[in-house]
């Protein structure tokens, strides 16, 4: 395995027992280095290997839609794992109380686990760790270049980090090896739930789900191969177009882990397809994806205006009382009643569908700022938002994103304006010059609207 993947966390007792993958972020048994670590570890040891995952009770802004596409998911990944003679050890509960439980139960001897840049994972990760006496491990699968080897400090915006990540992708930018049926059977398994316990737990969920995308790594490999066959030729000249949209649409896949960054990147620089194109995305993926678990990871106020740069926090005060022509309720924007159809149109995109194009995103957030009375407000606003409907929100992208759009985080000055400062500006006319706009209120609200 690549050097600097993993990292040690807790030195404990020494002593014969199991080798338990606790697993929360990268929701896979293909591709996973931490489910890798843990399998040649368990190897090295003579000892069995299990995979233990506990389904906290909530999860910031999420409901049934989200915790529907991760239980579809680990289904699929859990009989993945016991064909290759790994038990799937599933509970329902805080993860920071299931998991110690568990591991004693098992009489573990060491336990590995994903690396997640957000507090509330690392908090869960740090109660873990003051609770088990053992050696614990720690990998990231999320990054291609691991999180804390590409840098040691919150970067500044691209053009630092992607230098470091370039030099650092020949190490890591590898074929992993396959996951092999483990040699050494767990003797006696401790209770698990069941997956009729998980279905009572989805339908006490909120909201309703989302059947816009497949859950699961087939799905998610589908979704590559399309992606690739049919749209990426197309991506460097096309991605900002919401009306013929290139993307990926993977991101939900990526986000609950269940198809990783490497096997996409590995996949796409194989492919036969316009060099510009490939690039584009490459960037979008590698470079722009690991800028928002870097900053996630060294900037513990993410998802508050505490995070913006001083050059921004000056320019959005000295704009605060600017007269705002449109003020909405949190209601307002929930329901997408807003004067603006486009807008409309992107925010019922999201409630219906669970995901919205990435050039509205940026459109989405910067008219929230526009229509709120501070900075402050606009951020709770975006994100819960954001958590809730996506279901690739809770992320680092997500939050990375709204900082971005409203506090200029990762960005420059811009020319001032009202309201924004020098935070950069998007208008609908803007975007009326850039696509069809009618043709996207059209297809999301369902009827005609005049541009």
């Amino acid at each position: 395995m690549p050097e600097q993947r993993t990292r040690q966390i807790r030195q404990g007792a020494q002593r014969p027992g199991p080798v338990v993958y606790w697993m929360h972020r990268e929701h896979r048994a293909r591709d996973n280095w931490a489910l890798l670590f843990a399998q040649s570890l368990a190897m090295e040891r003579r000892q069995p290997l299990c995979v233990a995952y506990a389904l906290a009770p909530g999860f910031l802004e999420a409901g049934r839609r989200q915790f529907a596409f991760l239980c579809a998911g680990l289904r699929e990944t859990a009989a993945e794992l016991e064909e290759k003679n790994i038990p799937f050890l599933l509970r329902l509960g805080d993860p920071p109380a299931a998991i110690p439980k568990l591991a004693r139960e098992l009489g573990a001897a060491a336990l590995v686990t994903d690396f997640d840049a957000l507090r509330l994972k690392r908090g869960w990760v740090s109660d873990v760790c003051s609770d088990l006496d053992m050696d614990i491990f720690e990998t990231d699968s999320r990054n291609i270049v691991p999180c804390w080897t590409a840098s040691d400090k919150r970067e500044y915006a691209a053009r630092t980090m992607r230098p470091k990540v370039h030099r650092l992708l020949p190490d890591f930018l590898v074929e992993p090896p396959e996951l092999l049926p483990h040699p050494v059977a767990l003797e006696k398994l401790p209770a698990t739930a069941t997956w009729e316990e998980v279905d009572r737990f989805l339908a006490s969920r909120p909201g309703p789900e989302s059947t816009a995308f497949v859950p699961g790594g087939a799905a998610a490999t589908r979704a590559l191969d399309t992606f690739i066959k049919t749209r990426l030729n197309r991506y460097g000249k096309g991605r900002n177009v919401p009306t013929d949209p290139v993307v990926s649409r993977l991101s939900p896949y990526l986000h609950f882990g269940q198809i990783s960054s490497l096997r996409v990147a590995l996949s796409v620089l194989a492919a036969h397809a316009d060099k510009d194109s490939k690039d584009s995305y490459l960037e979008e993926l590698i470079v722009r994806r690991e800028l928002s678990d870097n900053f996630c990871y060294h900037e513990p106020e993410y998802d508050s205006t505490r995070c913006f740069a001083d050059w921004a926090s000056t320019t959005l005060a000295e704009h605060a009382d600017d007269p705002r022509p449109h003020l909405y309720s949190d209601e307002q924007l929930e329901r997408g009643l807003t004067h603006d159809p486009l807008w409309n149109a992107a925010q019922a995109e999201m409630v219906r569908t669970g995901h919205m194009h990435g050039y509205m995103r940026m459109y989405w957030a910067k008219k929230i700022l526009e229509w709120t009375e501070s900075p402050d407000r606009a951020m709770r606003v975006c994100i819960a938002l954001n958590d809730r409907y996506q279901l690739d929100g809770r992320d680092s992208n997500g939050y990375t994103g709204i900082a971005w759009s409203i506090g200029g985080v990762h960005d420059r000055a811009w020319k001032e304006r009202p309201v924004f400062g020098k935070i950069r500006y998007m208008s609908f006319n803007g975007a009326k010059s850039k696509f069809r706009i009618r043709e996207y209120i059209d297809e999301h609200l369902g009827n005609p609207q005049k541009d």
